[in-house]
């Protein structure tokens, strides 16, 4: 699972409410975004200029992204998401309720 930029915190419920894909701020989130979008599309666009050795690139993109170009845009929305939406669990089913 991937690693996050804040703690996750429990709720009264016992239950995380941090997945692996949030960052911080959406600010560092979106930077986090323009380092992996670009360097995965320099790895592509710089192959006829500079050779094979632009696909270096590719990982460096891959890790700014958090493994896909869909985790990062998970994140996005869980970092969006922070501190406006709650899930809570109650006799095994769980709701999504604005916090409080």
């Amino acid at each position: 699972m991937p690693f996050t930029d804040a703690p996750s915190s429990v709720s009264a419920s016992g239950s995380a409410s941090g997945s692996g894909f949030a960052s911080a701020s959406v600010l560092r989130h979106l930077a986090r975004g323009a380092v992996g979008f670009g360097a995965l599309i320099a790895a592509f666009a710089l192959l006829p200029v500079f050779g094979p050795a632009t696909l270096l690139l590719a990982p460096v993109g891959l890790v700014a992204l958090r493994g896909c170009p869909m985790c990062w845009a998970i994140g996005l929305a869980e970092t969006v998401s922070r501190g406006r939406l709650r899930r809570e669990c109650v006799d095994g089913r769980c709701e999504l309720r604005p916090a409080r």
